[in-house]
């Protein structure tokens, strides 16, 4: 995992960052999404780094990054928040303009440093995500019973308390044959530590404050994401049944869209390394990264 990949902390003024960094060539930062880690990535940044210097960063909040400091309606975990920290982790790696690659969670921040930092992100690849606000305007039957945890996340205390009284019994598919011993012991870890699990339901809980009311701000100002986009999606999660084509919609965010689904379930870079890999390479090779 990570061959030839060092492990460094990285502090971006709000606090540091746990980053693995490898590869040489034009830089790729790639985002994790909920619960996992940067070591996710382990299988698609070894494909990658041959050609491209890949960033592989826990968010804010996650892992054994920093965690943000609370505040009455969750904005220091805002995506905002967050793809500020993340820009501010790149320039000081010397990364001045950079790709960035989100699934998940990481997908909704890679959409905003796409949206606030269009001078920096040269091409957005974004896999099992929309913007927030779309996720709730199109809520029906089918996301509250599938997707209810973004509605519990958002309230109180209680879903710290429900996750920490049996992290194993809530994460019940974590797997060490799908994840990798290193990962997998790794998120062990994380999940019962009562910091971390505030700081992931933290982003959960901005989502539903102040995400969505940066959406609505870009969408009425007719903002929309300036660099070539690739929208992916996991063929066996259930994307498309909930909303449908997901490129049309995200035609709707982005200028210049291309996208299709990947044979995986939802943890789409360790149950499809390849066909991931080979659908950002595809990408960044078509007139150049």
């Amino acid at each position: 995992m990570f061959e030839g990949f060092s492990l460094e902390t990285v502090d971006v003024g709000l606090g540091p960052l746990r980053v693995r960094i490898g590869g040489e060539g034009p830089a790729v930062l790639l985002l994790h999404g909920h619960p996992r880690t940067h070591l996710t990535w382990s299988k698609v940044a070894d494909l990658l780094s041959p050609d491209y210097t890949v960033v592989c960063p826990d968010l804010p909040g996650f892992g054994r990054s920093y965690q943000p400091v609370d505040a009455a309606d969750s904005k220091n975990s805002s995506k905002r928040a967050k793809a500020e920290a993340l820009v501010e982790l790149m320039r000081r790696l010397e990364h001045e303009n950079f790709v960035v690659v989100g699934h998940d969670r990481g997908s909704l921040t890679a959409f905003r440093m796409a949206m606030d930092h269009p001078d920096c992100v040269r091409k957005l690849v974004v896999a099992d995500g929309i913007p927030i606000i779309e996720h709730l305007e199109r809520a029906n039957w089918q996301f509250a019973r599938d997707w209810y945890h973004w509605f519990f996340f958002a309230q109180p205390a209680k879903p710290e308390r429900a996750i920490l009284a049996d992290p194993l019994a809530w994460y019940d598919k974590l797997s060490p044959a799908l994840m990798g011993r290193l990962a997998y012991d790794d998120l062990i870890e994380v999940i019962h530590d009562p910091h971390v699990i505030h700081g992931m339901i933290e982003d959960y809980r901005a989502g539903l404050s102040v995400d969505h009311l940066h959406d609505r701000a870009d969408r009425d100002a007719g903002r929309k994401v300036t660099c070539p986009m690739l929208c992916l999606w996991s063929l066996r999660d259930d994307m498309e049944q909930i909303y449908g084509d997901p490129v049309a919609i995200w035609r709707n965010w982005a200028d210049d869209v291309c996208g299709f689904g990947i044979d995986s379930g939802h943890h789409v870079a360790e149950e499809n390394p390849e066909a991931l890999s080979a659908a950002i390479r595809e990408f960044l090779e078509a007139d150049g990264a």
